[in-house]
């Protein structure tokens, strides 16, 4: 892994990134992340990603699978699954930096398309590989380019289709491949779950997500569980659950509040739904959660208690 690249990653998170870490770039879907210290737990429904770890190390859970990663490697994310992550190893003084980039599923058609590649067979979400030295070469072109803001129109578009060919026919190649076929089971999903995500707080019957993705009910169902390791219903459940984390932990939103806010109608059922997945009740965990938040703060010398 050449060391500009990390350089370039942390010049501009420790300019951008604030308090949190992370730093959205004016580049559609690339993110770059910073901490200083160790994480706690971390869910989410990750979306399809590609994630260069550049220092420090990370693991991730995906069932009951952990896959742990550190600087040089990339992790590859293929579908809308359920993650726990937990950052295990940085310190001021060699904090964990990565870059993310979403995978953009029409760029990655295009040029399936032009390649003459076909589809495979769909294989296992999450997955761990070395970075390929081609593919870091042109994240780091992508970082410099951030710098001059007047080439950005003109010349991302052209970077972004470079890295994700040098995904293509790397490593990773084949996981990414799946993504790229319009009319693929994995397409189809994809389909109900941007509904999912779009509607979650609203009721959202089988029947409509299978229109959505054009198969049938019992089709939608195997095919969905199959891609996610999930139901309709439970990734419909998470994704409230986690966004009323959010709101609580970011938003200081009480858990009636939030329950409400995410779709539940019974403050006893978000309760009991959220003890289960995160082990604590709402105000234990939100507490548990920006207690740590605030002393890293002060240790990182920002305000703290005003």
């Amino acid at each position: 892994m050449d060391d500009t690249l990390l350089d370039a990653v942390r010049r501009y998170t420790e300019a951008y990134a604030g308090s949190t870490g992370v730093a959205q770039t004016p580049i559609p879907g690339l993110t770059v992340i910073r901490s200083t210290h160790p994480s706690g737990l971390e869910y989410a429904i990750s979306r399809p990603l590609a994630c260069l770890v550049l220092q420090g190390s990370k693991e991730v859970t995906m069932g009951a699978k952990t896959f742990a990663f550190s600087a040089g490697d990339s992790l590859l994310i293929t579908a809308d699954v359920p993650t726990v992550s937990q950052i295990t190893h940085a310190s001021a003084a060699e904090p964990y930096v990565s870059l993310v980039l979403d995978l953009d599923h029409a760029l990655i058609a295009e040029l399936s398309m032009e390649m003459k590649i076909g589809p495979v067979a769909q294989g296992v979400p999450v997955r761990i590989e070395p970075t390929d030295s081609e593919v870091a070469d042109s994240a780091l072109r992508l970082m410099r380019l951030i710098e001059r803001p007047a080439a950005l129109p003109m010349l991302q578009a052209q970077l972004l289709r470079e890295m994700h060919y040098w995904l293509l026919v790397g490593r990773h190649g084949s996981a990414i491949r799946q993504l790229g076929w319009p009319d693929s089971h994995a397409q189809r999903v994809a389909r109900a779950v941007a509904l999912l995500r779009a509607e979650f707080a609203q009721p959202l019957p089988i029947e409509r997500l299978a229109k959505a993705a054009g198969m049938s009910p019992s089709s939608l169902y195997q095919h969905f569980r199959a891609a996610t390791s999930l139901s309709p219903l439970q990734f419909q459940k998470q994704l409230r659950l986690i966004e009323a984390r959010r709101l609580m932990t970011s938003n200081g939103l009480s858990a009636s509040s939030a329950a409400y806010a995410v779709g539940y109608e019974s403050v006893q059922q978000f309760t009991r739904e959220y003890r289960r997945m995160f082990g604590l009740s709402p105000a234990k965990d939100a507490e548990s959660i920006r207690g740590p938040v605030k002393a890293a703060s002060c240790s990182d010398r920002r305000p703290c208690g005003e």
